[in-house]
């Protein structure tokens, strides 16, 4: 797990004094100044862009691959969405405070979101985990600075909107880092973002048209479960519910394989039953009410595409008691080249265990499992989750300068609560200090970072024009 330790003792960093702690994080500074974060210049030894994604195209499925290219190709915010790994290798030429914790690995503003805790409220944190690993606090913090930098540049916001975007985000996630600091560990591990409080407490800060409009959000978020899923991905077949098909995004299993995906619904059910030893025993005991009917392969997201990715259809008391998990594969993370490579030798078990370890409430169904045979030639790991249950994320074309800052705010806090759980919070805070000098260097960081991002867009844009690689828009 992460751990921060004294250089010369190795005590942990939760060992130490409150003191040592603060004065570690002070000293760091001169170590590593703040400003030293601020700008971004490629190394002359810069990697290609396009060679990069290549690279993790050869384990994926090809003829989703294209998809991918096609969905990175809408526009430069949806490319930095599917460009953890280039950003990771460029990350690792940055300065670093050498204070580490679990980090999400791919904290842009996209993958924050709302979703139903197990107590059926509507809570706000982060929600994809696939590139989890200890690492730099800083990576973190910037990959989510240049991803408001860059979804405001795409609303064709002001110079000084777009800055204040990032100063909010950045500024928040400092004020965070401050007050958690000062808290009982046990206080920071309880902390969590009540979306209706949040709402509530933004209200008067804007209009009433602006309010409504987030709360019909919400509303429609809720209606996101099961039972929403159910009624958009099956139809009847011969009297028994399916998934419906909808390729290349949805593609049964009978439609795999030549045997009608008999022995694939065998391996899948085999190994999905074998996942429950990964819940609470509670939690297993839940799951076994439920009995499995069908698979499909599903297209998720915009950096995932090409990795397997299934979707399993269950039914509890009867046929008005659906449950869709989802079973998403787990690679490598993308910072376990550029850092120590995970302690799990099961990636599924990695993303699970960062998950839980990031987020305030996680899905109880949320475990992993590793499949050796049964689907195609290799070995995989994957993870195991419900496939929707009130879950939203935030629409950028429609945020005006004011609510993305307000968004920012939200994620910069979200994501100081995350580390704070896992690091050294004390340090952390003792090293941002009370002034901006952090959030003011970002700003630069990330204007310079957006337009790595528009260079290496077109790098992308004109490898498909050239023909080298082959993107498949509209999908």
């Amino acid at each position: 797990m992460a751990r921060a330790a004294n250089e010369q003792t190795g005590t942990p960093a939760e060992h130490l004094t409150v003191a040592e702690r603060t004065a570690r994080g002070r000293a760091v500074r001169a170590q590593v100044p703040r400003s030293s974060h601020a700008g971004f210049e490629p190394a002359s030894d810069r990697p290609d862009p396009v060679g990069l994604l290549e690279r993790q195209a050869a384990t994926r499925v090809p003829e989703l691959v294209p998809i991918r290219y096609g969905r990175m190709l809408v526009s430069p915010f949806t490319f930095y969405r599917g460009a953890a790994l280039i950003m990771a290798s460029d990350l690792a030429g940055t300065p670093r405070s050498g204070i580490t914790v679990q980090c999400c690995g791919d904290a842009h503003l996209s993958n924050f979101g709302v979703f139903a805790s197990p107590e059926r409220r509507l809570v706000f944190d982060i929600n994809d985990f696939d590139e989890t690993l200890p690492g730099p606090w800083e990576w973190d913090v910037k990959r989510l600075a240049a991803s408001m930098m860059i979804a405001a540049q795409e609303r064709d916001f002001a110079l000084k909107d777009q800055e204040r975007v990032v100063l909010e985000t950045v500024a928040e996630y400092r004020a965070a880092m401050a007050r958690f600091a000062g808290m009982t560990s046990l206080d920071v591990w309880y902390a969590h973002l009540d979306v209706d409080s949040a709402v509530a407490e933004l209200s008067s800060q804007f209009k009433p048209r602006e309010i409504k409009q987030t709360e019909k959000t919400l509303a429609k978020a809720r209606t996101r479960d099961s039972m929403s899923a159910f009624s958009k991905l099956t139809h009847m077949v011969d009297g028994e519910p399916r998934i419906v098909a909808d390729p290349p995004l949805i593609v049964p299993i009978e439609d795999l394989a030549e045997d009608g995906g008999e022995e694939m619904f065998s391996a899948l059910h085999d190994r999905v039953s074998a996942y429950r030893s990964t819940l609470q025993f509670d939690r297993r005991i839940l799951l076994e009410q439920y009995r499995m009917t069908d698979f499909a392969r599903k297209v998720v997201g915009v950096g995932s595409v090409g990795t397997r990715a299934w979707i399993a259809l269950l039914f509890g008391r009867d046929e008005r008691d659906p449950l869709f998990l989802q079973m998403k594969e787990a690679e490598s993370s993308v910072l376990e080249g550029f850092l120590e490579p995970s302690e799990f030798t099961n990636h599924g078990e990695r993303v699970v265990t960062g998950q839980h370890l990031m987020q305030a409430s996680s899905d109880i169904f949320l475990g992993w499992l590793h499949v050796d045979s049964g689907l195609d030639e290799r070995a995989r790991d994957f993870y195991v989750r419900q496939l929707k249950d009130w879950k939203g994320s935030a629409e950028i074309e429609q945020m005006v300068p004011k609510g993305m800052a307000a968004y920012g705010r939200l994620c910069g806090w979200t994501l100081a609560r995350a580390h704070a759980r896992s690091g050294d919070r004390i340090a952390i805070a003792s090293y941002l200090g009370r002034g901006s000098s952090f959030e003011r260097a970002l700003v630069q960081f990330s204007a310079a970072y957006a337009e790595q991002n528009q260079r290496d867009y077109k790098a992308l844009a004109e490898a498909v024009e050239s023909g080298r690689i082959v993107a498949q828009a509209g999908l």
